[in-house]
């Protein structure tokens, strides 16, 4: 089948099955290869885009599930309106707080990240872990992502006082 994709602001026509997972329309058709490939089940979170603003796993989110809907990928997270702002403030947070190791999982995390400060705006430490439970870093950076994020939150706390 045909389908005509809104992804990172520009529209892609592509042919696929219609079971076909947006994670290989991605790496595979369209060469966007920052999200990556974890387990296919949608349990890991490395494949981690926004869809309408909401945090999926495109490993198991068909493409003909997409229909008029917007996916946002790492590839752009940064320069993609609503979430440019977020999504630079956390790429410079992973960065200060030296949040990568082995860095497979990183697009998904940030990309939840993204997610999880544009759809919360007044964050906890415990909702932070909540929300970033749901995806899996087999190096063990989980307190260095969570302090990445909370600097994101103090200094949209800090301008808007």
């Amino acid at each position: 089948m045909k389908y005509n994709l809104n992804i990172n602001n520009q529209q892609h026509s592509i042919e696929a099955d219609a079971d076909m997972p947006v994670l290989w329309v991605l790496r595979d058709l369209l060469a966007m290869t920052g999200t990556k490939f974890g387990c296919g089940k949608g349990l890991c979170g490395a494949c981690t885009v926004l869809f309408n603003g909401q945090a999926i796993r495109s490993c198991s989110f068909p493409v003909s599930a997409v229909g008029d809907g917007e996916i946002v990928t790492i590839e752009s997270v940064d320069v993609s309106e609503p979430y440019a702002e977020n999504g630079r403030k956390l790429k410079a947070a992973w960065s200060e707080h030296n949040v990568p190791q082995c860095g497979y999982c990183q697009s998904g995390q940030i990309m939840s990240a993204v997610s999880l400060l544009e759809n919360n705006p007044k964050l906890k430490k415990q909702d932070i872990k909540n929300a970033m439970t749901g995806n899996i870093c087999r190096c063990g950076t989980y307190p260095r992502i969570c302090k990445a994020i909370e600097s994101v939150i103090e200094i949209k706390e800090e301008r808007n006082d």
